[in-house]
């Protein structure tokens, strides 16, 4: 079992805790990483692009001109796709990108998330991220004296108000609760920055 020291919001050293080799000190598979971060963007889009095909356009009753006689090539609309106004050959139209991936592969992206993290020594366990008052500079030197100030995923156990507000108009910052974490947004942020109830709660999920 690894073991990281517990700090509080200054930065001093208050405890230690283990992490679980099953979840934080496997080899991290690269590929099921890839697959669950592509599943997720792909859920994201929301596919409501539209294109209008020549049947759809308005116009273009009329013949431009005669079949023939003319000495110019015929055409049957002014609504084909060649002509300004026309409509578009196969265009985008509405459409769902969704699709699922099995649960496995999404808990192995997770654990892999997680190790390759510790592996780079960018998780940081605190004992709380628990504020005063809502309060974005108080957010801001609690992240510089924790050294996460390079841009960090701040993991809470529950909802906390004036952490989440206070960290919300911070670049690269985000907070997000054990019941909300995802692949990409582990994978995004520099750091992991967890409180220990968050930690605690991980290790119980994915045990």
């Amino acid at each position: 079992m690894a073991k990281l020291d517990i700090y509080n919001l200054s930065g001093a050293v208050t405890g230690s805790i283990e992490l679980s080799d099953e979840i934080f000190g496997i080899e991290p598979n690269k590929h099921a990483i890839a697959t669950v971060i592509r599943n997720q963007l792909a859920n994201r889009r929301q596919g409501t692009s539209c294109t209008k095909t020549r049947s759809e356009t308005s116009g273009g009753g009329k013949r431009p001109w005669r079949q023939k006689g003319t000495g110019r090539a015929r055409h049957g609309s002014t609504r084909s796709a060649q002509y300004v106004g026309g409509g578009t050959i196969f265009g985008p139209k509405p459409r769902d990108y969704s699709y699922t991936v099995p649960k496995k592969i999404k808990r192995l992206a997770m654990k892999s998330a997680l190790s390759s993290k510790l592996a780079d020594n960018k998780i940081i366990v605190v004992e709380n991220f628990d504020l005063d008052q809502i309060k974005t500079a108080a957010a801001v030197k609690a992240l510089k004296d924790l050294k996460a100030e390079a841009g960090a995923l701040i993991v809470l156990d529950a909802k906390n108000e004036n952490a989440e507000l206070s960290v919300r108009n911070i670049p690269d910052v985000k907070s997000s609760q054990v019941n909300t974490i995802n692949v990409f947004d582990i994978m995004k942020y520099d750091s992991l920055l967890v409180t220990k109830a968050a930690a605690e709660k991980i290790q119980e999920v994915y045990a």
